[in-house]
C-alpha cells in the first residue's frame, strides 16, 4: 500500500516481496470501514467491492449458547457501514495491479531483503538475494514493513518492548453450508474460545488457547479436539473430523510489542514491524494500512523537497504511536483479563455467565456503535492526502 501511495505521487519506489506470489493462507482477511474509505478516497472502491467477497454488517458471539449481537456498523455514519471479508491474497494482488499502472512502481518477487547499508551511521540502502543471486540497491529511505517476523527490525538496531501475549491462536478451515447462516462468529464457552470467519466456501477458525499448550492439547489427540469444536459450534457436526490431523491447524504464537523508536537516519519500520499486534478485533491489517496512509502523507512532500530527513521519519512515529499504543493496551486488557480467565480451566463445568458489559448491548443497542467505531474505524483514522499535498506544494 505505502509503495502504491508513493509512486502514485511520482516517487520511485521499489517492493521487495520474499515468496513468489502473496498465497499464505490464515492471514488477515478483515477490510474494515477505515480501509474501505481509503480505497474510496483512492477512486478504486469500486473495482475492489467487483471482486469476491463477503461482508458483515454486525459481529455476533455465541456465549454458552446465546448469540448476542455485540458490535453493529449500521449505527455509524460511514460510507461503507461493514467489514469485507475477503481472502489477503486477493488483496494484495488487487492493490498491486493498481500500483503497477504507474511507472515508478517497482515489484520484486522471490526476492528476500538480507542486510541493510549504513554509510556513517546512516542508512543508504539494502542488500538482497534472489533467484539470480545477491544484489544491493540504494535508496533514500528503507521501510521495513515486513511483519511480526521482520527480517529487518532486529538490523537496524532498534530495541523493542514486549507487552505480552498469554495466549496463542490455532487456525484451520472446516466447509460451510448455506444453513449455517452468513454472519462471522465468536463461540464463547466455559475453557473455550473460537471465531469463526466466513470465507463463503469455508469457515476459517482460530481456536484460542493459553500459551504455550498446544503440544499438551495435541497429547490429548485429535479426537478431543474434535470434540471441543463441536461443544462450540454444535451445527459443524461430522464436518469437524474434517480437521483429521494436526497436519491441518496451524499455531499462530501470538506476540504484542512495539519499537521504543520506529527509525533511525534513513530508515522506517510500520505496520507489524513496528508494532506488532495481537489478532483481537482483527485489526492488524487495517492498522498497518494506516501507518502507510500516514507514511505517505508525510514523506511524499518531504521528497518533493528534496529527501526525507530524520525529522521527517520521526513524524511519522508521531502521527502513528498513540493510535498503536492505544490499541495495543485494549488488546493486553481483552487478552489478559477476559481472554485469559474464560481460559482458564478451574473444573467449574457450569454455563459461562454473561458479563454486564455485554448485557448493555443487550438491552441497548445502540451501544453496539461504541466496540463497532473501535473496531472498524478506531483511534485516528487516516486519509489519503498525498495528491492534495502536492498540489498545494506547487502551488506555491
Amino acid at each position: 500500500m505505502l509503495g502504491y501511495l508513493l509512486a502514485r505521487s511520482g516517487v520511485d519506489v521499489t517492493v521487495f516481496e520474499k515468496w513468489p506470489d502473496f498465497f499464505r493462507d490464515f492471514r488477515g482477511d478483515t477490510i474494515h470501514p477505515s480501509t474501505l474509505e481509503n480505497l474510496y478516497e483512492l477512486g478504486i472502491l469500486d473495482k475492489f467491492l467487483a471482486l469476491r467477497h463477503s461482508k458483515t454488517r454486525q459481529v455476533e458471539m455465541s456465549i454458552s449458547g446465546e448469540k448476542l449481537v455485540v458490535a453493529d456498523f449500521s449505527y455509524l455514519n460511514l460510507r461503507e457501514p461493514y467489514i469485507a471479508f475477503i481472502p489477503q491474497w486477493d488483496f494484495l494482488n488487487f492493490i498491486t495491479s493498481e500500483a503497477k499502472k504507474y511507472p515508478s512502481f517497482h515489484l520484486m518477487m522471490n526476492t528476500e531483503a538480507t542486510d541493510l547499508i549504513i554509510d556513517n551511521g546512516k542508512v543508504v540502502g539494502m542488500k538482497a538475494k534472489n533467484n539470480e543471486g545477491v544484489f544491493s540497491i540504494s535508496a533514500n529511505v528503507v521501510v521495513a514493513a515486513d511483519g511480526r517476523h521482520s527480517t529487518v527490525r532486529p538490523i537496524s538496531g532498534l530495541k523493542s518492548e514486549d507487552l505480552g501475549a498469554p495466549i496463542d491462536v490455532l487456525w484451520f478451515s472446516i466447509s460451510r453450508t448455506e444453513a449455517d447462516g452468513d454472519k462471522s462468529l465468536g463461540m464463547i464457552d466455559r475453557g473455550l474460545m473460537m471465531p469463526m470467519i466466513n470465507r463463503t466456501e469455508y469457515w476459517q477458525c482460530g481456536f484460542v488457547i493459553a500459551k504455550g499448550q498446544f503440544e499438551h492439547i495435541k497429547e490429548r489427540g485429535i479426537e478431543a479436539f474434535q470434540k471441543n469444536l463441536l461443544h462450540l459450534a454444535p451445527f459443524l457436526g461430522e464436518r469437524v473430523k474434517e480437521v483429521s490431523g494436526w497436519d491441518k491447524v496451524k499455531m499462530l504464537s501470538v506476540s504484542v510489542e512495539h519499537l521504543l523508536k520506529w527509525q533511525r537516519d534513513g530508515f522506517l519500520a510500520i505496520g507489524d514491524a513496528a508494532h506488532t499486534m495481537s489478532p483481537v478485533g482483527g485489526v492488524g491489517i487495517n492498522f498497518a494500512i494506516q501507518d502507510a496512509v500516514a507514511t505517505a502523507n508525510i514523506l511524499v512532500p518531504a521528497f518533493a523537497r528534496g529527501g526525507v530527513t530524520l525529522a521527517d521519519l520521526e513524524a511519522v512515529q508521531k502521527r502513528r504511536e498513540f493510535p498503536a499504543r492505544i490499541t495495543q493496551r485494549l488488546q493486553v486488557f481483552v487478552q489478559n483479563r477476559i481472554m485469559k480467565s474464560i481460559l482458564t480451566d478451574t473444573g467449574d463445568r457450569t454455563a459461562l455467565r454473561i458479563g454486564f458489559p455485554v448485557i448493555l448491548l443487550k438491552w441497548f443497542p445502540i451501544l453496539r456503535a461504541i466496540p463497532a467505531r473501535t473496531l472498524g474505524v478506531g483511534v485516528r483514522p487516516e486519509h489519503v492526502k498525498t495528491k492534495e499535498i502536492l498540489s498545494r506544494l506547487d502551488a506555491k
